[in-house]
């Protein structure tokens, strides 16, 4: 029986996943920079994040790293919830990176967690 192709298997995807996470990491800290942000970045960064996001999710992770990446993609959003604005200096503006970082990873979880439902509802078939 032939195998089923998935978007992951197209010629370059390994690199247009791994382009989409280091551009989505740039864009979220950049965003996150202090400062004041231009309206059209206030609208389009979160936009171009979920974007990234959904490209890395459906390019970038495998099979084995889904369990890891979802944990990885849980503790960042409790981190974001932890109380970083309380760190002198600095805690406003890491709140702010972590806020589009966590947007730009819950979007990839997003495709991981429907792709792992998807995995366990074939396989119990």
């Amino acid at each position: 029986m032939a195998k089923s192709k998935s978007i992951a298997d197209f010629k370059h995807a390994e690199k247009v996943g791994a382009f989409a996470f280091f551009l989505g990491i740039a864009l979220a800290v950049i965003a996150g920079l202090p400062g004041d942000v231009p309206a059209a970045t206030a609208v389009m960064a979160p936009l171009i994040l979920t974007i990234f996001g959904l490209i890395v999710g459906f390019l970038n992770i495998t099979d084995e790293e889904v369990k890891p990446f979802l944990i990885a993609a849980i503790a960042l959003l409790i981190v974001m919830k932890g109380g970083l604005e309380e760190l002198p200096v600095i805690g406003a503006y890491l709140v702010d990176m972590i806020k589009y970082v966590s947007l730009f990873v819950s979007s990839s979880a997003l495709v991981v967690s429907l792709k792992a439902i998807h995995d366990i509802a074939k396989s119990r078939k």
